[in-house]
């Protein structure tokens, strides 16, 4: 018999996701939850390599956390979301840049849509 872990064993043949990374976004943290207490909830599903708390207004709730394992980041999703810490649900993702992506400026849009509608001669289908 090999001297693997027969849950190591077994993750061998596991074929995780596309979207499975071994960074994860958690929203809906409590605002004064610490990055110890994180360390303390994360760190049950595998080692943590890093957590990023976020400290602005637009990011207070939020945070990163990086495992070095993907199958401890797919267990911590997992178990996770929607587990309750001080009364607030926590929200855990696969972090996915392209969809974290800033928000786009509606007026600079509009104007982008209706120079390229002038462009090319397109009527705008609300002005009907």
């Amino acid at each position: 018999m090999s001297a693997v872990p027969l849950g190591l064993r077994n993750r061998a043949h596991i074929r995780l996701p596309p979207e499975v990374n071994r960074v994860l976004y958690v929203r809906n943290l409590p605002f004064k939850i610490t990055p110890e207490e994180l360390y303390d909830i994360f760190g049950k599903f595998g080692p943590v390599r890093q957590i990023r708390v976020g400290n602005r207004a637009d990011t207070r709730g939020t945070a990163f956390v990086v495992y070095e394992d993907i199958y401890d980041a797919k267990t911590a999703v997992d178990k996770l979301s929607g587990f309750n810490v001080c009364g607030r649900y926590l929200i855990v993702l696969y972090y996915q840049p392209t969809k974290l992506q800033t928000k786009v400026d509606p007026t600079k849009k509009r104007q982008e849509l209706d120079s390229l509608r002038e462009k090319y001669g397109i009527n705008d289908p609300k002005a009907k």
